[in-house]
């Protein structure tokens, strides 16, 4: 969970630049290459959780389930 809550501090960190950014009409460029940072930084953020708690949804599923759940989480994870 802690490395969960750094990377929402970060994302959180790079909105407050990307919105420093546009107030100060930084060039479009440069916007963009902070917007796509900050989708790359939700999307380790969306698999780390689905990893995460789908684990913990599995221990008490059987063996079958969890080996499903385990090929598509594998899946998901790939966004």
């Amino acid at each position: 969970m802690k490395n969960e809550e750094q990377l929402i501090n970060n994302i959180i960190g790079q909105l407050g630049g990307i919105k420093k950014m546009l107030a100060e009409k930084r060039d479009c460029f440069s916007v963009l290459i902070q917007l796509k940072a900050v989708k790359s930084s939700v999307n380790s953020l969306t698999s780390k959780f689905i990893a995460n708690n789908l684990e913990n949804c599995l221990q008490f599923s059987c063996q079958k389930d969890r080996d499903e759940f385990k090929k598509i989480l594998s899946e998901l994870t790939k966004i």
